[in-house]
């Protein structure tokens, strides 16, 4: 829900208001999703790896006006819930794989998502990890600094975030390895790995992406959403860094509660003002052909390729050459 959540909270009072504020009529919620969609087509969206926490958005996708890979979204912090936050997650899993394979029902676009490292426990993660096979699924990434105090000393602001939703977090074992280097391993049957936000990635786990990515023959992306980095934690992801080891990026926009809108350009805008010498042409392609890899929907969309059918969209307001804050994005086809 757009505008309800304060800017620039920290991580751990925008998931405590996220988790207590989610509380609204059905009708108020199926208009917020057929606005976003509304607004996502006039951007000049195509495709949409959409976090699907209930099953509210199946009557508007029903419509194909736009591809979706759902991605239904597991969280659960204690051992002793894993089984039941299973079942509910499975319910909207099957829910979704009847759906016409072109809005992503039949297994085909669809798969079981942890929300983060720190809101799955090890009993949740041995649960979910069969439906990861030959799929692309995501994980919310070191997105704020204290993730890794977490998994290396069990320290940080997440005890306090556990505290303020009465989680006894007395069971949890730190790793002594960063958080990243803690939960990658566990995708090892996923085709695709979307990890979102990496605003405090490291080097070491930068690397490591690319070890487990030769090593298990997977293809990780790097999903940069720094519109909602700047919403919540005033701060960036190491973008250089990302680039430096060639890892692969792609762009997307997290929510409207972390966001002011739906725009892949604006995101496109704030990335290119704040790390300027990166060429307009590799910014497109994180928002266009990248993104459509990460889906698996490379094979119809992200170019302009024979037997293929992506959108078209003019982006004017050019400077020297390269997209400026006065650029604008028009849907075209």
């Amino acid at each position: 829900m757009k505008n309800l959540i304060p800017q620039q909270t920290g991580l751990v009072d925008f998931v405590f208001n996220v988790v207590t504020q989610r509380h609204f009529p059905q009708e108020e919620i199926l208009d917020a999703i057929a606005k976003a969609e509304d607004e996502m087509i006039a951007n000049g969206i195509v495709a949409v790896g959409d976090i699907c926490n209930n099953t509210l958005t199946i009557p508007q996708k029903i419509k194909q006006r736009l591809d979706y890979y759902n991605f239904i979204e597991v969280s659960g912090w204690l051992p002793q819930i894993a089984e039941e936050r299973f079942k509910r997650s499975k319910d909207y899993y099957d829910a979704f794989s009847r759906l016409p394979s072109a809005i992503g029902g039949t297994d085909s676009r669809l798969s079981l998502a942890p929300h983060a490292p720190y809101s799955v426990s090890n009993e949740l993660w041995d649960l979910i990890s069969p439906f990861f096979q030959n799929k692309t699924t995501t994980i919310h990434n070191q997105e704020t600094d204290f993730e890794d105090a977490l998994f290396i000393n069990g320290s940080g602001d997440f005890i306090r975030m556990y505290e303020l939703m009465n989680i006894n977090n007395s069971f949890f074992n730190p790793t002594g390895k960063s958080s990243l280097q803690s939960h990658l391993p566990k995708f090892k049957n996923a085709k695709n790995v979307l990890l979102v936000h990496n605003t405090f990635i490291k080097d070491g786990d930068i690397q490591f992406i690319n070890f487990l990515s030769k090593q298990n023959h997977q293809q990780f992306f790097c999903c940069l959403c720094v519109n909602a980095n700047t919403y919540i934690e005033n701060t960036l992801p190491p973008v250089e860094k990302l680039r430096q080891h060639q890892i692969s990026i792609t762009i997307g926009t997290d929510s409207l509660a972390s966001n002011t809108g739906l725009s892949i350009l604006d995101e496109v805008k704030k990335i290119s003002q704040h790390f300027s010498s990166i060429p307009v042409h590799e910014l497109l392609q994180w928002a266009t052909i990248n993104g459509a890899k990460a889906l698996q929907m490379e094979d119809h969309l992200g170019s302009f390729d024979k037997n293929k059918k992506p959108g078209v969209v003019l982006i004017d307001g050019l400077k020297n050459g390269n997209i400026s804050n006065q650029s604008n994005a028009k849907r075209i086809l």
